[in-house]
């Protein structure tokens, strides 16, 4: 069936149209610095309903700007997987807490942090911790030995409470841990290792005759003083006290009503990312921060005032963070890099409030804009494209605040959309320690590159450790589920008329472009090439 339209036709339709640009390898990459080793397929979309999109990204496809790439991952040289977190279920790390913290003091006094650089780079940091963990194990180990407590240990004992199942690494830890953090964690109550060190875990302590007890004093300067009590951890001061004030609101409240005062729970239940977010925002601030989303297109109001002013800043941040030249980071680039958009901007009854497509999401600090975070809100996810910001306040971790408010945008999204609750960060790139960062946001899924299904983060780094392409789906038997069956059903745009592939190939003169079609409709898959237009001149 061939099916002709005009050009104003197929401008108003809902149809996505691709061009082919074909394979390009053997050029830079960005990640390692190898000059011939990355290898990439893409192709030009004239247009790309959102649907398409959604589907284009499961199979780890991803936009620059109109172009739409895939990376040939067992041929590059850094694979890039594409990473979602769910938002739904999203824990902050430490490192994320601390990020808001500094944003809430900043905005409350004007503290600036000390110069630094942004999320990878603490990404990289916990990194090393999960590493050096199970070396201060090993630590821990040899030193009862050394010790002479190596049966107690073991045997279970833990040398020390504080050490039990990897809750704090021991005081030897080249990392120190900030200990205004510690309460977060929850440990066993304290024993004393001194006291136990040579004891089962069912043995009490036997009681020493008097008469053998030797008491030595220390020499001046050195040891413990045996007429002081024994030193006790901050946190369970900490905790004693938060159980005595409580007690004395209770009793305070039992003199003066009849209705006791329930005791309030001294359990740390885990704050929300959005409790977090709305602590940032004092009442009385020195500086105010506003957020504004607003749609990348030249006929909303919004987006034309703030584009000379957005231009500037993507500027003034390319030549700063990344080193290009002026001439790299024109007005003219910045428009065909993060405004245009193959997108079609739709609205659906099931969907969110500000519809679907590409939108800009900006910082305003006391009216001017910081930072800007460009965003495709698509069925499924909000999809994040590129950040850039005002190079004075990188020490305010920027690119981590901006993501966590951008998963706190997707479940206030959720709530208007009940499908869509991920949110998509783009390539993990495991080989590259400075994009590893990408993984802390969690829970989160990478996606197999083979069969295109999702795998939680913790089952793909054994693999990725091993060796830097993996398929990551330990089922040897699944296969691609939208696998190309028939290219001849792959739709194709040939002189204003919209027809399949087999049609096409009938009319078609000159030599057979078959094997092009047939490797863009298995990229794409099957269900994708039967409604994405292909275009063929």
């Amino acid at each position: 069936m061939i099916i002709h339209t005009s050009k104003t036709d197929l401008s108003h339709s809902m149809h996505s149209i691709v061009e082919l640009k074909g394979v390009k390898c053997g050029y830079r990459c960005g990640y390692c610095g190898n000059a011939w080793g990355k290898a990439s397929y893409g192709m030009w979309s004239h247009s790309m309903t959102v649907q398409d999109y959604q589907d284009l990204i499961d199979r780890g496809w991803r936009r620059s700007g109109k172009y739409v790439y895939k990376p040939i991952m067992n041929k590059t040289c850094c694979p890039q997987y594409t990473i979602r977190c769910h938002a739904l279920n999203f824990n902050p790390t430490k490192t994320h807490k601390k990020t808001l913290k500094r944003m809430n003091k900043f905005l409350s006094n004007g503290e600036m942090p000390v110069e630094r650089s942004d999320g990878k780079i603490e990404g990289v940091l916990e990194e090393l911790k999960c590493h050096l963990k199970p070396l201060s194990s090993m630590l821990q180990r040899t030193v009862a030995i050394a010790a002479g407590k190596t049966q107690s240990f073991l045997a279970g004992e833990p040398m020390d409470s504080a050490h039990e199942e990897g809750v704090r690494p021991p005081p030897q830890d080249l990392l120190k841990i900030d200990h205004t953090d510690v309460e977060e964690f929850t440990t066993s109550p304290d024993t004393d290792s001194k006291s136990t060190a040579h004891l089962t875990p069912r043995e009490d302590p036997a009681p020493t005759p008097p008469e053998k007890t030797l008491h030595v004093a220390p020499k001046p300067g050195k040891g413990a003083d045996p007429n002081r009590p024994m030193c006790r951890k901050a946190k369970d001061i900490r905790k004693e006290r938060r159980l005595q004030k409580d007690e004395q609101k209770q009793q305070e409240g039992a003199s003066t009503s009849v209705t006791p005062v329930p005791l309030k729970s001294t359990s740390n239940q885990p704050k929300l990312l959005e409790d977090f977010i709305s602590e940032s925002f004092p009442t009385d601030p020195l500086h105010r921060l506003e957020v504004k989303l607003v749609p990348v297109s030249f006929e909303d109001p919004d987006f034309l005032a703030s584009f000379e002013q957005s231009a500037a800043l993507y500027a003034r941040y390319q030549m700063t963070v990344h080193g290009d030249s002026q001439y790299e980071c024109g007005e003219s680039e910045f428009k065909r890099f993060l405004c245009d958009s193959p997108l079609e901007a739709k609205t659906a009854p099931d969907g969110p409030d500000v519809g679907y497509g590409s939108f800009h999401q900006q910082y305003w600090l006391d009216g001017r804009i910081v930072a800007v975070g460009v965003l495709d809100i698509l069925p499924s996810c909000v999809s994040s494209v590129y950040l850039y910001y005002h190079p004075d306040f990188s020490s305010l971790s920027l690119g981590t605040y901006s993501a966590l408010r951008e998963i706190a945008f997707t479940k206030q999204l959720q709530k208007q959309s009940p499908k869509l609750s991920y949110y998509y960060l783009g390539f993990y790139v495991h080989s590259c320690p400075k994009m590893r960062y990408k993984g802390h946001y969690r829970p989160s899924d990478l996606l197999c590159p083979e069969t295109y299904v999702w795998v939680p983060i913790e089952r793909c780094l054994p693999h990725l450790d091993t060796s830097a392409y993996s398929r990551l789906n330990e089922d040897a038997k699944a296969g691609d589920a939208q696998a190309l069956r028939d290219v001849g059903r792959a739709l194709v745009l040939h002189r204003r008329a919209v027809m399949p592939y087999a049609a096409y190939a009938r009319k078609r003169k000159g030599s057979s472009d078959e094997k092009d079609a047939e490797q863009y409709a298995g990229l794409v898959g099957q269900t994708c090439a039967e409604r994405i237009l292909l275009y063929r001149s």
